[in-house]
Protein backbone atom coordinates (compact mmCIF):
# COMPACT_ATOMS: atom_id res chain seq x y z
CA UNK A 1 0.00 0.00 0.00
CA UNK A 2 1.12 3.56 -0.70
CA UNK A 3 2.07 5.46 2.47
CA UNK A 4 -0.23 8.07 3.93
CA UNK A 5 1.14 11.64 3.55
CA UNK A 6 3.32 12.53 6.56
CA UNK A 7 0.96 14.82 8.46
CA UNK A 8 2.91 14.10 11.64
CA UNK A 9 5.82 16.11 10.25
CA UNK A 10 3.80 19.30 10.24
CA UNK A 11 4.25 21.95 12.90
CA UNK A 12 2.92 25.44 13.69
CA UNK A 13 4.50 28.46 12.01
CA UNK A 14 7.25 30.20 13.90
CA UNK A 15 6.99 33.94 14.68
CA UNK A 16 9.44 34.54 11.82
CA UNK A 17 7.24 32.60 9.36
CA UNK A 18 4.16 34.45 10.57
CA UNK A 19 5.92 37.75 9.85
CA UNK A 20 6.89 36.58 6.34
CA UNK A 21 3.35 35.46 5.57
CA UNK A 22 1.92 38.69 6.96
CA UNK A 23 4.17 40.71 4.66
CA UNK A 24 2.65 38.93 1.66
CA UNK A 25 -0.98 39.91 2.34
CA UNK A 26 -0.50 42.95 4.61
CA UNK A 27 -1.40 43.24 8.32
CA UNK A 28 -5.08 43.92 7.63
CA UNK A 29 -5.41 40.53 5.93
CA UNK A 30 -3.33 38.48 8.37
CA UNK A 31 -5.55 37.77 11.37
CA UNK A 32 -4.00 36.60 14.63
CA UNK A 33 -6.59 38.02 17.04
CA UNK A 34 -8.93 35.14 18.06
CA UNK A 35 -11.88 37.56 18.11
CA UNK A 36 -11.30 38.40 14.44
CA UNK A 37 -10.77 34.74 13.53
CA UNK A 38 -14.09 33.42 14.84
CA UNK A 39 -15.89 33.50 11.48
CA UNK A 40 -13.18 31.28 9.96
CA UNK A 41 -12.86 28.71 12.74
CA UNK A 42 -16.44 27.54 13.34
CA UNK A 43 -18.84 25.82 10.97
CA UNK A 44 -22.50 26.75 11.08
CA UNK A 45 -23.80 23.45 12.50
CA UNK A 46 -21.43 23.79 15.48
CA UNK A 47 -19.95 20.34 14.88
CA UNK A 48 -16.39 21.64 14.55
CA UNK A 49 -14.57 24.58 16.07
CA UNK A 50 -10.85 24.83 15.32
CA UNK A 51 -7.92 27.02 16.25
CA UNK A 52 -5.29 28.72 14.12
CA UNK A 53 -2.24 30.89 14.70
CA UNK A 54 -2.96 32.79 11.50
CA UNK A 55 -5.81 33.41 9.05
CA UNK A 56 -4.60 34.79 5.72
CA UNK A 57 -6.75 36.54 3.12
CA UNK A 58 -4.68 36.81 -0.05
CA UNK A 59 -5.90 39.13 -2.80
CA UNK A 60 -4.16 37.60 -5.83
CA UNK A 61 -3.12 34.23 -7.19
CA UNK A 62 0.50 35.30 -6.80
CA UNK A 63 -0.03 35.88 -3.08
CA UNK A 64 -1.56 32.41 -2.72
CA UNK A 65 1.45 31.00 -4.57
CA UNK A 66 3.95 32.68 -2.26
CA UNK A 67 2.03 31.54 0.83
CA UNK A 68 2.02 27.88 -0.23
CA UNK A 69 5.67 27.96 -1.23
CA UNK A 70 6.65 29.12 2.26
CA UNK A 71 4.25 26.71 4.00
CA UNK A 72 5.54 23.77 1.98
CA UNK A 73 9.17 24.57 2.73
CA UNK A 74 8.44 25.05 6.44
CA UNK A 75 6.10 22.05 6.83
CA UNK A 76 3.05 24.04 7.89
CA UNK A 77 -0.47 22.69 7.42
CA UNK A 78 -2.75 24.83 5.25
CA UNK A 79 -6.56 24.77 5.41
CA UNK A 80 -8.15 26.39 2.33
CA UNK A 81 -11.48 28.10 2.92
CA UNK A 82 -14.04 29.81 0.69
CA UNK A 83 -17.45 30.72 2.13
CA UNK A 84 -17.26 28.47 5.21
CA UNK A 85 -20.63 26.92 4.37
CA UNK A 86 -19.35 23.32 4.20
CA UNK A 87 -21.25 20.67 6.16
CA UNK A 88 -18.57 18.03 6.79
CA UNK A 89 -15.86 20.07 8.49
CA UNK A 90 -13.52 20.14 5.51
CA UNK A 91 -12.90 23.88 5.78
CA UNK A 92 -12.20 24.02 9.53
CA UNK A 93 -8.68 23.70 11.03
CA UNK A 94 -8.01 21.19 13.76
CA UNK A 95 -8.41 21.92 17.46
CA UNK A 96 -4.65 21.55 17.93
CA UNK A 97 -4.17 25.05 16.55
CA UNK A 98 -1.11 24.55 14.34
CA UNK A 99 -2.61 24.97 10.85
CA UNK A 100 -3.00 28.27 9.03
CA UNK A 101 -6.24 29.12 7.24
CA UNK A 102 -6.07 30.57 3.73
CA UNK A 103 -9.35 32.22 2.76
CA UNK A 104 -9.98 33.04 -0.91
CA UNK A 105 -12.74 35.53 -0.11
CA UNK A 106 -10.79 38.49 -1.56
CA UNK A 107 -10.28 36.79 -4.94
CA UNK A 108 -13.45 38.25 -6.41
CA UNK A 109 -12.66 39.46 -9.93
CA UNK A 110 -14.72 38.51 -12.95
CA UNK A 111 -11.83 38.18 -15.36
CA UNK A 112 -13.83 37.81 -18.56
CA UNK A 113 -17.11 36.81 -20.19
CA UNK A 114 -16.76 35.77 -23.81
CA UNK A 115 -18.51 37.76 -26.52
CA UNK A 116 -21.02 35.00 -27.25
CA UNK A 117 -21.77 34.56 -23.56
CA UNK A 118 -21.08 30.83 -23.50
CA UNK A 119 -18.47 30.99 -20.73
CA UNK A 120 -16.97 33.25 -18.10
CA UNK A 121 -13.75 33.23 -16.09
CA UNK A 122 -14.19 34.16 -12.44
CA UNK A 123 -12.07 34.02 -9.30
CA UNK A 124 -12.69 31.61 -6.45
CA UNK A 125 -13.85 34.17 -3.89
CA UNK A 126 -16.90 35.25 -5.88
CA UNK A 127 -20.11 34.14 -4.17
CA UNK A 128 -22.36 31.87 -6.17
CA UNK A 129 -25.06 34.54 -6.29
CA UNK A 130 -22.52 37.05 -7.63
CA UNK A 131 -21.53 34.61 -10.36
CA UNK A 132 -25.20 34.08 -11.21
CA UNK A 133 -25.73 37.85 -11.38
CA UNK A 134 -22.70 38.34 -13.65
CA UNK A 135 -24.13 35.80 -16.09
CA UNK A 136 -27.61 37.29 -15.83
CA UNK A 137 -26.28 40.76 -16.67
CA UNK A 138 -25.17 39.32 -20.02
CA UNK A 139 -28.50 37.61 -20.62
CA UNK A 140 -27.07 34.21 -19.72
CA UNK A 141 -27.63 31.60 -17.04
CA UNK A 142 -25.11 30.06 -14.67
CA UNK A 143 -27.41 27.32 -13.38
CA UNK A 144 -25.68 26.14 -10.20
CA UNK A 145 -28.19 26.92 -7.44
CA UNK A 146 -28.56 26.07 -3.75
CA UNK A 147 -29.92 27.55 -0.54
CA UNK A 148 -26.51 28.91 0.51
CA UNK A 149 -25.80 30.69 -2.78
CA UNK A 150 -25.64 34.11 -1.12
CA UNK A 151 -22.69 33.06 1.04
CA UNK A 152 -21.02 30.01 -0.53
CA UNK A 153 -18.19 30.83 -2.94
CA UNK A 154 -17.12 29.43 -6.28
CA UNK A 155 -13.89 28.02 -4.86
CA UNK A 156 -15.81 25.95 -2.31
CA UNK A 157 -18.37 24.87 -4.91
CA UNK A 158 -15.51 23.56 -7.04
CA UNK A 159 -13.59 21.98 -4.17
CA UNK A 160 -16.66 19.98 -3.11
CA UNK A 161 -18.17 19.46 -6.58
CA UNK A 162 -21.37 21.01 -5.26
CA UNK A 163 -24.73 19.87 -6.58
CA UNK A 164 -27.84 21.84 -5.70
CA UNK A 165 -31.32 21.90 -7.17
CA UNK A 166 -30.54 22.12 -10.91
CA UNK A 167 -28.36 19.02 -11.34
CA UNK A 168 -31.21 17.20 -13.05
CA UNK A 169 -31.01 19.55 -16.04
CA UNK A 170 -27.50 21.00 -16.01
CA UNK A 171 -25.27 18.67 -13.99
CA UNK A 172 -23.19 19.36 -10.90
CA UNK A 173 -20.27 21.78 -10.61
CA UNK A 174 -17.93 19.44 -12.47
CA UNK A 175 -20.20 19.48 -15.51
CA UNK A 176 -20.31 23.29 -15.41
CA UNK A 177 -16.53 23.76 -15.36
CA UNK A 178 -14.37 24.10 -18.47
CA UNK A 179 -11.01 24.98 -16.93
CA UNK A 180 -9.21 25.86 -13.70
CA UNK A 181 -6.38 27.85 -12.23
CA UNK A 182 -4.86 26.02 -9.26
CA UNK A 183 -1.98 26.81 -6.92
CA UNK A 184 -0.18 23.56 -6.16
CA UNK A 185 1.17 22.70 -2.71
CA UNK A 186 4.72 23.77 -3.65
CA UNK A 187 3.52 27.16 -4.88
CA UNK A 188 3.56 26.47 -8.61
CA UNK A 189 0.50 27.70 -10.53
CA UNK A 190 -1.29 25.41 -12.96
CA UNK A 191 -3.05 27.73 -15.41
CA UNK A 192 -5.65 25.83 -17.41
CA UNK A 193 -8.30 28.51 -17.81
CA UNK A 194 -9.32 27.22 -21.21
CA UNK A 195 -12.88 27.38 -22.48
CA UNK A 196 -12.60 24.42 -24.83
CA UNK A 197 -15.49 22.01 -25.18
CA UNK A 198 -13.04 19.28 -26.17
CA UNK A 199 -9.46 18.71 -25.02
CA UNK A 200 -8.40 15.08 -25.20
CA UNK A 201 -4.72 15.50 -24.35
CA UNK A 202 -3.93 13.01 -21.63
CA UNK A 203 -5.17 12.83 -18.06
CA UNK A 204 -7.96 15.26 -17.18
CA UNK A 205 -6.27 17.21 -14.39
CA UNK A 206 -9.25 19.53 -14.06
CA UNK A 207 -11.43 16.74 -12.74
CA UNK A 208 -8.70 15.73 -10.31
CA UNK A 209 -8.96 19.03 -8.43
CA UNK A 210 -12.75 19.41 -8.60
CA UNK A 211 -14.10 17.62 -5.55
CA UNK A 212 -10.67 17.24 -3.90
CA UNK A 213 -11.73 19.42 -0.93
CA UNK A 214 -8.53 21.45 -0.85
CA UNK A 215 -6.33 18.42 -0.25
CA UNK A 216 -4.39 18.75 -3.53
CA UNK A 217 -4.08 22.52 -3.98
CA UNK A 218 -6.03 25.78 -3.86
CA UNK A 219 -8.37 26.63 -6.74
CA UNK A 220 -8.04 30.35 -7.44
CA UNK A 221 -10.10 30.79 -10.62
CA UNK A 222 -12.33 28.84 -12.99
CA UNK A 223 -13.72 28.99 -16.51
CA UNK A 224 -17.43 28.26 -16.14
CA UNK A 225 -20.01 27.17 -18.69
CA UNK A 226 -22.99 29.46 -19.34
CA UNK A 227 -26.37 28.67 -20.87
CA UNK A 228 -29.17 30.51 -22.64
CA UNK A 229 -31.41 32.18 -20.10
CA UNK A 230 -34.93 30.68 -19.96
CA UNK A 231 -37.66 33.12 -20.90
CA UNK A 232 -40.28 31.19 -18.98
CA UNK A 233 -40.11 29.32 -15.71
CA UNK A 234 -43.11 27.63 -14.12
CA UNK A 235 -43.16 26.20 -10.61
CA UNK A 236 -45.65 23.85 -8.94
CA UNK A 237 -45.98 22.10 -5.59
CA UNK A 238 -47.73 18.73 -5.75
CA UNK A 239 -49.12 16.80 -2.79
CA UNK A 240 -48.56 13.07 -3.14
CA UNK A 241 -50.08 9.94 -1.57
CA UNK A 242 -46.76 8.07 -1.42
CA UNK A 243 -43.09 8.23 -2.30
CA UNK A 244 -43.69 5.65 -5.03
CA UNK A 245 -46.10 8.18 -6.56
CA UNK A 246 -43.29 10.76 -6.54
CA UNK A 247 -41.15 8.40 -8.58
CA UNK A 248 -43.97 7.80 -11.06
CA UNK A 249 -44.56 11.56 -11.25
CA UNK A 250 -40.88 12.10 -12.04
CA UNK A 251 -41.05 9.66 -14.95
CA UNK A 252 -44.24 11.30 -16.22
CA UNK A 253 -42.66 14.77 -15.91
CA UNK A 254 -39.70 13.65 -18.02
CA UNK A 255 -42.10 12.34 -20.67
CA UNK A 256 -43.97 15.64 -20.80
CA UNK A 257 -41.10 18.11 -20.37
CA UNK A 258 -37.93 16.27 -21.39
CA UNK A 259 -34.90 18.53 -20.93
CA UNK A 260 -37.19 21.39 -19.91
CA UNK A 261 -37.69 19.74 -16.51
CA UNK A 262 -35.11 21.78 -14.58
CA UNK A 263 -35.91 20.74 -11.00
CA UNK A 264 -37.74 17.97 -9.18
CA UNK A 265 -37.46 18.10 -5.39
CA UNK A 266 -39.19 15.92 -2.82
CA UNK A 267 -39.89 16.25 0.90
CA UNK A 268 -42.04 14.58 3.54
CA UNK A 269 -44.82 16.10 5.62
CA UNK A 270 -42.73 16.39 8.79
CA UNK A 271 -40.10 18.48 7.03
CA UNK A 272 -42.71 21.02 5.91
CA UNK A 273 -44.44 20.95 9.30
CA UNK A 274 -41.13 22.15 10.77
CA UNK A 275 -40.82 24.90 8.16
CA UNK A 276 -44.33 26.17 8.86
CA UNK A 277 -43.65 26.12 12.63
CA UNK A 278 -40.32 27.91 12.57
CA UNK A 279 -39.99 30.01 9.40
CA UNK A 280 -41.77 33.36 9.42
CA UNK A 281 -44.73 33.63 7.03
CA UNK A 282 -44.18 30.13 5.63
CA UNK A 283 -47.39 28.27 4.89
CA UNK A 284 -48.58 25.25 2.96
CA UNK A 285 -51.06 26.01 0.17
CA UNK A 286 -53.21 22.95 0.94
CA UNK A 287 -56.13 22.50 3.30
CA UNK A 288 -54.89 19.24 4.80
CA UNK A 289 -51.53 17.44 5.24
CA UNK A 290 -50.20 14.85 2.81
CA UNK A 291 -47.47 12.23 3.29
CA UNK A 292 -45.17 13.55 0.55
CA UNK A 293 -44.66 16.56 -1.68
CA UNK A 294 -42.84 17.28 -4.93
CA UNK A 295 -41.62 20.68 -6.11
CA UNK A 296 -41.38 20.85 -9.89
CA UNK A 297 -39.89 23.46 -12.17
CA UNK A 298 -40.23 23.58 -15.96
CA UNK A 299 -38.24 26.12 -17.98
CA UNK A 300 -38.54 27.15 -21.61
CA UNK A 301 -36.62 29.30 -24.05
CA UNK A 302 -39.88 30.39 -25.65
CA UNK A 303 -42.11 33.17 -24.32
CA UNK A 304 -45.50 32.00 -25.55
CA UNK A 305 -46.75 30.19 -22.44
CA UNK A 306 -45.24 26.86 -23.45
CA UNK A 307 -43.89 26.01 -19.97
CA UNK A 308 -47.25 26.70 -18.33
CA UNK A 309 -49.09 24.51 -20.83
CA UNK A 310 -46.66 21.63 -20.29
CA UNK A 311 -46.98 21.88 -16.51
CA UNK A 312 -50.77 22.05 -16.63
CA UNK A 313 -51.02 18.99 -18.89
CA UNK A 314 -48.57 17.12 -16.67
CA UNK A 315 -50.49 17.80 -13.46
CA UNK A 316 -53.82 17.01 -15.12
CA UNK A 317 -52.60 13.59 -16.24
CA UNK A 318 -50.89 12.94 -12.90
CA UNK A 319 -54.13 13.76 -11.07
CA UNK A 320 -56.12 11.48 -13.37
CA UNK A 321 -53.65 8.67 -12.64
CA UNK A 322 -53.93 9.41 -8.90
CA UNK A 323 -50.26 10.23 -8.59
CA UNK A 324 -51.13 13.70 -7.27
CA UNK A 325 -53.64 14.30 -4.49
CA UNK A 326 -53.56 18.08 -4.74
CA UNK A 327 -51.42 20.71 -6.40
CA UNK A 328 -50.79 24.38 -6.92
CA UNK A 329 -49.04 26.26 -9.71
CA UNK A 330 -47.30 29.50 -8.80
CA UNK A 331 -49.18 32.39 -10.36
CA UNK A 332 -46.34 34.88 -9.99
CA UNK A 333 -42.62 35.11 -9.34
CA UNK A 334 -43.38 35.93 -5.70
CA UNK A 335 -45.48 32.78 -5.32
CA UNK A 336 -42.76 30.70 -6.98
CA UNK A 337 -40.22 32.05 -4.50
CA UNK A 338 -42.53 31.17 -1.61
CA UNK A 339 -42.83 27.59 -2.84
CA UNK A 340 -39.06 27.33 -3.18
CA UNK A 341 -38.65 28.82 0.30
CA UNK A 342 -40.57 25.88 1.74
CA UNK A 343 -38.01 23.49 0.28
CA UNK A 344 -34.92 25.57 0.99
CA UNK A 345 -35.82 26.32 4.62
CA UNK A 346 -35.96 22.70 5.78
CA UNK A 347 -32.42 22.59 7.20
CA UNK A 348 -32.92 25.92 8.96
CA UNK A 349 -36.23 24.76 10.42
CA UNK A 350 -34.67 21.64 11.92
CA UNK A 351 -32.46 23.62 14.29
CA UNK A 352 -35.23 24.65 16.71
CA UNK A 353 -36.38 21.02 16.81
CA UNK A 354 -33.20 19.98 18.64
CA UNK A 355 -30.43 17.64 17.54
CA UNK A 356 -30.29 16.49 13.95
CA UNK A 357 -28.17 13.67 12.55
CA UNK A 358 -27.68 14.34 8.85
CA UNK A 359 -26.86 12.12 5.91
CA UNK A 360 -26.11 13.39 2.40
CA UNK A 361 -26.37 10.24 0.32
CA UNK A 362 -27.28 9.09 -3.16
CA UNK A 363 -28.79 5.86 -4.44
CA UNK A 364 -30.09 4.86 -7.88
CA UNK A 365 -33.27 6.86 -8.45
CA UNK A 366 -35.56 3.80 -8.60
CA UNK A 367 -34.18 2.67 -5.23
CA UNK A 368 -35.10 5.83 -3.30
CA UNK A 369 -38.39 4.49 -1.85
CA UNK A 370 -36.67 1.27 -0.75
CA UNK A 371 -33.77 3.22 0.77
CA UNK A 372 -36.04 5.45 2.84
CA UNK A 373 -38.19 2.52 3.95
CA UNK A 374 -35.16 0.53 5.09
CA UNK A 375 -33.42 3.52 6.61
CA UNK A 376 -36.53 4.40 8.63
CA UNK A 377 -36.64 0.89 10.08
CA UNK A 378 -32.92 0.99 10.84
CA UNK A 379 -33.12 4.35 12.59
CA UNK A 380 -36.03 3.27 14.79
CA UNK A 381 -34.08 0.25 15.97
CA UNK A 382 -31.20 2.47 17.06
CA UNK A 383 -33.33 5.30 18.46
CA UNK A 384 -37.03 4.61 18.98
CA UNK A 385 -39.04 7.77 18.47
CA UNK A 386 -36.47 9.43 16.20
CA UNK A 387 -38.07 11.57 13.50
CA UNK A 388 -36.73 11.05 9.95
CA UNK A 389 -36.78 14.19 7.79
CA UNK A 390 -35.93 12.96 4.26
CA UNK A 391 -35.88 15.45 1.41
CA UNK A 392 -33.74 16.24 -1.58
CA UNK A 393 -33.24 15.98 -5.30
CA UNK A 394 -35.33 13.07 -6.53
CA UNK A 395 -34.26 13.59 -10.13
CA UNK A 396 -30.59 12.82 -9.45
CA UNK A 397 -30.99 10.34 -6.57
CA UNK A 398 -29.62 12.66 -3.86
CA UNK A 399 -31.39 12.16 -0.53
CA UNK A 400 -30.75 14.39 2.47
CA UNK A 401 -31.75 11.81 5.05
CA UNK A 402 -31.81 13.89 8.21
CA UNK A 403 -33.04 12.54 11.53
CA UNK A 404 -34.36 14.83 14.26
CA UNK A 405 -34.24 13.82 17.89
CA UNK A 406 -37.26 12.28 19.64
CA UNK A 407 -39.39 14.87 21.39
CA UNK A 408 -38.65 13.34 24.80
CA UNK A 409 -34.86 12.87 24.40
CA UNK A 410 -32.11 15.27 25.42
CA UNK A 411 -30.00 16.63 22.57
CA UNK A 412 -26.56 15.41 23.83
CA UNK A 413 -27.89 11.89 24.34
CA UNK A 414 -29.31 11.86 20.82
CA UNK A 415 -26.20 13.28 19.13
CA UNK A 416 -24.12 10.60 20.88
CA UNK A 417 -25.86 8.17 18.50
CA UNK A 418 -24.43 9.93 15.41
CA UNK A 419 -21.76 7.35 14.65
CA UNK A 420 -23.81 4.14 15.05
CA UNK A 421 -26.79 5.68 13.26
CA UNK A 422 -24.68 6.92 10.34
CA UNK A 423 -22.91 3.59 10.02
CA UNK A 424 -26.25 1.80 9.87
CA UNK A 425 -27.74 4.23 7.32
CA UNK A 426 -24.58 4.07 5.22
CA UNK A 427 -24.75 0.28 5.25
CA UNK A 428 -28.20 0.52 3.66
CA UNK A 429 -26.79 2.97 1.09
CA UNK A 430 -23.89 0.65 0.31
CA UNK A 431 -26.20 -2.35 -0.03
CA UNK A 432 -28.13 -0.39 -2.68
CA UNK A 433 -24.92 0.52 -4.57
CA UNK A 434 -25.15 4.14 -3.49
CA UNK A 435 -22.74 6.78 -2.20
CA UNK A 436 -22.31 8.08 1.35
CA UNK A 437 -21.68 11.60 0.02
CA UNK A 438 -23.72 12.97 -2.85
CA UNK A 439 -22.72 16.63 -2.76
CA UNK A 440 -21.25 17.72 0.59
CA UNK A 441 -17.94 15.85 0.41
CA UNK A 442 -16.03 13.84 3.01
CA UNK A 443 -14.13 16.40 5.09
CA UNK A 444 -13.62 15.25 8.65
CA UNK A 445 -17.12 13.96 9.27
CA UNK A 446 -17.06 11.00 6.88
CA UNK A 447 -13.36 10.21 6.71
CA UNK A 448 -13.73 7.03 8.75
CA UNK A 449 -16.72 5.90 6.73
CA UNK A 450 -14.84 6.46 3.48
CA UNK A 451 -12.06 4.20 4.72
CA UNK A 452 -14.61 1.61 5.82
CA UNK A 453 -16.66 1.49 2.62
CA UNK A 454 -14.24 2.27 -0.22
CA UNK A 455 -12.37 -0.64 -1.73
CA UNK A 456 -8.65 -1.08 -0.95
CA UNK A 457 -7.86 -0.36 -4.60
CA UNK A 458 -9.76 2.94 -4.55
CA UNK A 459 -8.13 4.05 -1.30
CA UNK A 460 -4.70 3.12 -2.59
CA UNK A 461 -5.19 5.13 -5.77
CA UNK A 462 -6.38 8.17 -3.82
CA UNK A 463 -3.42 7.96 -1.44
CA UNK A 464 -1.02 7.69 -4.38
CA UNK A 465 -2.48 10.83 -5.93
CA UNK A 466 -2.30 12.71 -2.62
CA UNK A 467 1.28 11.66 -1.95
CA UNK A 468 2.37 12.51 -5.49
CA UNK A 469 0.94 16.04 -5.54
CA UNK A 470 1.40 16.87 -1.87
CA UNK A 471 4.39 14.83 -0.63
CA UNK A 472 4.77 16.92 2.52
CA UNK A 473 1.08 16.56 3.39
CA UNK A 474 0.48 20.27 3.99
CA UNK A 475 -2.84 20.61 2.16
CA UNK A 476 -5.87 20.36 4.41
CA UNK A 477 -4.31 17.71 6.66
CA UNK A 478 -6.66 15.17 8.22
CA UNK A 479 -9.41 15.69 5.65
CA UNK A 480 -10.81 13.07 3.22
CA UNK A 481 -7.97 10.56 3.78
Amino acid sequence: MWPTPPVNRLHPPSPKIIRRLTEIVGPANALTDPALQVAYLKEWRDLYTGKSPLVLRPGTTDEVSRILEIANEAGIGVVPQAGNTGLVGGQIPSEAGGEIVVSVERLKHIRSIDSAGTSMIVEAGLTLSEAQAAADARGRLFPLSMASEGSCRIGGNLATNAGGVAVLAYGNTRALTLGLEVVLPDGRVWDNLKTLEKDNTGYDLRDLFIGSEGTLGIITAAALRLFPKPREKETALAALPSLAAALDLLHLAKEHAGLELTAFEFMNQLSLDMVVRHVKDARLPFGKPHPWYALLEISSLSDDGHAARVLERLLAEATEKRLVSDGTIAGSLTQARELWRLRESISEAQKPEGGSIKHDVSVPVPAIPEFIRRADVTVQKICPGARPVPFGHLGDGNVHYNVSQPLTMEKPRFLALWEPMSRAVHDVVSDLSGSISAEHGIGRLKRGELARLKSPVELDLMRRIKSSLDPNGIMNPGKVL
